[in-house]
């Protein structure tokens, strides 16, 4: 769980190496790919560039509606869909190196210009991620941390008026959250992406709904390797449970959320390293609207 300063060295590089193919992806995808087009340039980059012969894990490469499936990419469903101009897509990739893993994911739009929801999507996530790193430090309690990303995000669908009818800590209450964000905030990184440790002997884990997800909830230590992964997603299945739901449906405006039935979803993970003072982020990549749209249009300007 607390990584020596060799592993430190290590990680720190695995995840520069994993940065820098991300950045190539981003100069490269264009409207007429297939999302295995992206996987293989990611690859290739580690392969060539780092000697990484490994994945740590399959990539999931999900554009439009492909990008609310949380583990996307696997056989059943081979990031085989063609990327259309329109399409935000949904990147989580990460390259073995030494031995130790990273994991990494960014959502942009194939086109390189966000629109109007896009953004609002984005930085949604964004602004959650943010609130995250900054309340990070030893000790820190990592429910709650997932509970302030929801919350985050909750405040930025009030906004956009995708919920409604009510304050963000009265959705807070019926686990609102875990409708728009169906997994944990993060995980321990390390020889394995999914590092063990998380729930060592006397840790209680939690059971309502989006805390029930974290693979760690553990107290945060200096020395730790953590992802920090907020997202919102637009997953019909789930959404048609909610309105099932009275306590969720009341704050759901159903014209809204009309307008995001095919927009996919928005994920953001980086890899960071808990220190005295607060956290290292070991990732390298371009994190805003504005940095993003810089990096791809660099690329179809070179096209």
């Amino acid at each position: 769980v607390v990584k020596t300063p060799k592993e430190i060295e290590l990680m720190r590089a695995a995840t520069f190496v994993s940065s820098q193919a991300h950045v190539y992806v981003m100069r490269h995808i264009k409207q007429g790919m297939t999302e295995m087009h992206l996987e293989a340039m990611f690859k290739a980059w580690t392969a060539y560039h780092a000697g990484c012969r490994h994945m740590s894990y399959t990539c999931i490469c999900g554009s439009g509606t492909n990008g609310a499936i949380l583990h996307y990419g696997h056989a059943g469903r081979p990031n085989d869909r063609i990327l259309e101009h329109g399409d935000m897509v949904v990147l989580d990739m990460g390259a073995e190196y030494a031995g130790y893993a990273t994991d990494l994911t960014r959502s942009y739009p194939v086109s390189g210009k966000f629109t109007e929801d896009q953004v609002a999507i984005f930085n949604a996530v964004r602004e959650a991620q943010e609130a995250v790193f900054a309340s990070m430090k030893p000790g820190a309690c990592w429910v709650e941390l997932h509970r302030l990303s929801e919350r985050v995000i909750l405040s930025h669908l009030l906004k956009i008026g995708v919920v409604h009818n009510g304050t963000v800590e009265e959705m807070m209450a019926v686990n609102l959250g875990s409708v728009f964000m169906p997994h944990g905030l993060g995980h321990l990184v390390g020889l394995h992406v999914h590092d063990v440790g998380g729930y060592p002997d006397g840790t209680e884990r939690p059971v309502d709904p989006g805390p029930c997800w974290l693979r760690s909830a553990r107290p945060l230590k200096a020395g730790m390797v953590i992802t920090v992964e907020p997202g919102c997603y637009f997953i019909q299945g789930w959404l048609d449970i909610a309105l099932g739901n009275p306590s969720h449906a009341q704050y759901l405006n159903l014209s809204v959320l009309e307008r995001f039935k095919d927009f996919g979803g928005v994920r953001l993970e980086d890899d960071v390293l808990v220190v005295a003072t607060g956290i290292e982020n070991f990732t390298v990549l371009p994190s805003t609207v504005e940095e993003i749209e810089a990096v791809v249009q660099s690329g179809v300007e070179r096209k």
